[in-house]
Formats: structure tokens, sequence, C-alpha cells
């Protein structure tokens, strides 16, 4: 059997479509309000830093932490090992070039030098010996051909006398030959001592030569050997102040050792530890600044030591012009190593934002300073004072330079 269906009321169907309405505009306003909330953001003044775009001059540098040390340093190392037999002075003295610092004891080298040193000089003495038996002989050599010069002059004198006489028929045949004969004889004798005092001469020459070398060699070995025993007692090889002294009385050292340190007193220069980053862009003659005592001092770069270790890599750089007053060795001091010139440029003062944005984007404040849209912008060079701004921003626009960190993905800041 079939039912009846009743139809409803009109006020009844009027009242399922007022609901309806109702509950979508409901819905649509939730939508809305919550899509407000997300592009939003209601933020404390006292909460964020707000800084201003200005024009400037630009300078791009890096902190650095740099350590003073003298200009030159001289390491004092044991030439000769052996024990610690005396200390002359202490640490922290200022000693003159030549100066002895300490003194070690070696027997062994001791002996051992004695030993070189008596029979160098028996070698000295026996290769001067033969030198002199050299020049005695070429002596006598000299003296038989003075010798038979003169009797040949002699013999030559009667010979021509003779001659004349003999010629005149004055005279035997028998006197005149022998005056012939001595004067002949007398030639001979002449000619063969002349030839024994010139290969006498040479060879001499050429002998004393090599014993004049083999004596310096052999004095030059002497003076290795005394140097060997003076080398037990260290001495300053430089004017200056003794910063280290690594020796006590008693203590054994091995040849090699390091003993001390003396620093010239000609002046200090700052070494500092740089990140490899920018190992290709610090070359000798860059300009730094160090502040002391409220006075600014400039610096040069003089050598750059190209090994990283640790991922820093090390520079050497000298005081131009003026020199602080009282600074010491190991002394550290903060430094701005400059990278480039100064230029005019668009300048944003540094801030936490840049670790949220990149640098590609910032809050910018409206006029009436209530509220702070996005802005894209593009920044370049930077130093630890400002980033320099190439576009999005213009001189007087005020940022937001604070941490973005607590703003999430907002479109628009609401200052309050």
């Amino acid at each position: 059997m079939d039912r009846k269906i009743e139809k409803k009321p009109f006020y009844m169907r009027l009242r399922f479509w007022l609901y309806s309405a109702g509950g979508a505009a409901f819905l649509i306003l939730i939508i809305l309000i919550v899509s407000d909330s997300g592009s939003k953001l209601n933020v404390d003044v006292d909460k964020i830093t707000v800084s201003t775009v200005s024009e400037g001059e630009f300078q791009e540098f890096i902190p650095i932490t740099g350590t003073v040390m003298p200009k030159t340093s001289y390491y004092l190392d044991a030439i000769q090992g052996g024990i610690v037999e005396a200390k002359y002075v202490e640490e922290g003295a200022i000693v003159k070039k030549g100066e002895q610092l300490l003194k070690l004891s070696n027997t062994n080298v001791q002996l051992n030098a004695l030993q070189q040193e008596t029979f160098a000089y028996q070698q000295i003495n026996d290769a001067r010996n033969t030198r002199l038996q050299i020049q005695q002989n070429n002596i006598q050599l000299q003296n038989a051909l003075v010798s038979a010069i003169y009797q040949l002059t002699n013999y030559r004198e009667i010979f021509e006398r003779e001659k004349k006489i003999y010629e005149k028929k004055l005279d035997s045949q028998q006197n005149f030959e022998q005056a012939y004969n001595n004067y002949h004889q007398a030639l001979e004798q002449e000619d063969l001592a002349r030839r024994n005092f010139s290969q006498d001469s040479l060879l001499g020459v050429s002998q004393l030569s090599q014993i004049g070398s083999s004596i310096t060699r052999m004095e030059q070995n002497l003076r290795l050997i005394r140097e060997t025993i003076d080398n037990l007692t260290l001495k300053a090889p430089i004017s200056g102040q003794l910063t280290s002294l690594n020796a006590e009385i008693g203590q054994s050292k091995n040849p090699g050792d390091q003993l001390g340190v003396i620093d010239a007193l000609d002046g200090f220069k700052v070494r500092a530890d740089i990140d490899e980053f920018y190992i290709a862009r610090v070359v000798r003659g860059l300009h730094a600044t160090v502040t002391i005592n409220d006075s600014d001092y400039n610096l040069i770069v003089t050598k750059v030591f190209p090994e990283v270790t640790s991922g820093k890599f090390q520079v050497d750089m000298n005081f131009s012009g003026r020199v602080p007053d009282g600074i010491r060795r190991g002394q550290t001091l903060q430094i701005r190593l400059q990278l480039s010139e100064r230029t005019k440029a668009l300048l944003l003062p540094r801030g936490g934002f840049y670790q949220k944005t990149g640098g590609q984007w910032v809050f910018l404040l409206s006029k009436s300073g209530g509220e702070a849209l996005k802005r894209d912008i593009s920044l370049g060079r930077q130093n630890p004072d400002y980033f320099e701004v190439l576009s999005g921003l213009k001189p007087g626009d005020k940022v937001v330079t604070s941490s973005y960190d607590n703003f999430g993905n907002v479109q628009e800041l609401v200052i309050k």
C-alpha cells in the first residue's frame, strides 16, 4: 500500500536554505581569516631593528687577528752536543753580538779535536820544511849558476887576450890551446848550470804552489778543528733580546737541539691567520689598519705564505709610518684588512636578516612606518659593517635588518 508523502510547508523549506547560506558564509569567513593571518604578522617595534639605506664610501675589508712578532729572530741551535756546564745570561737579557751565553762540555769532542789539531800541526810543519828545502836547493843552484857565469867571463877574457898574443906570434901555441880549452869548458859548465837552475825553478814553482795550497788547506782544517772546540761555547750571533734560553746546568743537549731565541731590536711585524676563502685576493702590498689606544695605525702586507693549514693561511705585515708605543712580542691585535679601495655606493647596515633571505629580499617599511612589505633586492660586496646595495632600494628607505627567523612566510609585518 503506497504511503502518501506530505509536502513540507514553505517556511520549513526557507529555513533550510537560510541555514545553508549562513554556514557557507561562515566557512568563507573562516577561510579569509586564516588566509589573512598567514600573510600578515603583528610585531612589536621594540623587538626589531630598523636601519636606513644611505649613500657613502664603501670599502671591502675583513677582520683578522694578528700576533705581534719581532721582524728578525735568530734561533740558537746546538752545533755540538754536550752537558751544560755554565750559563752566563738569563732569559730576557739584552745581549751583544759575540757575547757568551752558555758553555757545553764534551770530553770526546775535545780529545778528538786535540788529536786532530796535533796531527794538523805536524803536517803543516812537514810541508814548511819541504818548502824550505826546495828554496835552499834553488839558492844553491842559483849560486852555482852565478859562479859558472863568473868563471865563463874570466876565461873568455883570458882566451881573447891569449888569442891576440898568439896571432902576433908573441906566445906559444900551448898557452893558446890551454886558454881555448878553459874557455869552452866554462861555456859548457855555464850552460849546464843555467839548465839545472831553469829546470829546478820550474819544478820548484810547481812544488811550492802545491805545498802552499796544502798548507792553506791544513790551516783551514785547523781553524775548523778550533771551531769545533769553540762551538761548545754558545755565543750571540746578533745583538738583541734573549727571549728564551732552554738550558739548565747539568742538562744534556744533542747536536741540533734548539737552545734559545734572540730577537733583533729592529722593530716588529704582525703575523695573521686568514680564511682560505680569501687566498686568491690577498697579495703583497694590501693595506690594513689597527686601532690601539684609540689611535689608528697602518699596516702593509709584506709576505703571503701559500700553505693552507686547517682552512687558513698566514701573512706577515709591517707597520707603515708610525709604530705603536709599548707593543710587545705575542700581543694580539684586531686588524681590518682592506680588500678594495674606497668607492661611492648605496649602503645597507648588516643584520641578521641575511641568514634568512640570503640578501635576495627584505621587509621595507612604508612611509607611515606602520607596516613593512616584502621587497626583492640585490646585494653586492660586503664588509663587517655594510652591504653594498645594487638594486631594489634607494637612499632613505627604512629596512628591517634584524633576524627574520620568527616571521615565517608572511608577506607583511604590522608594526605596533
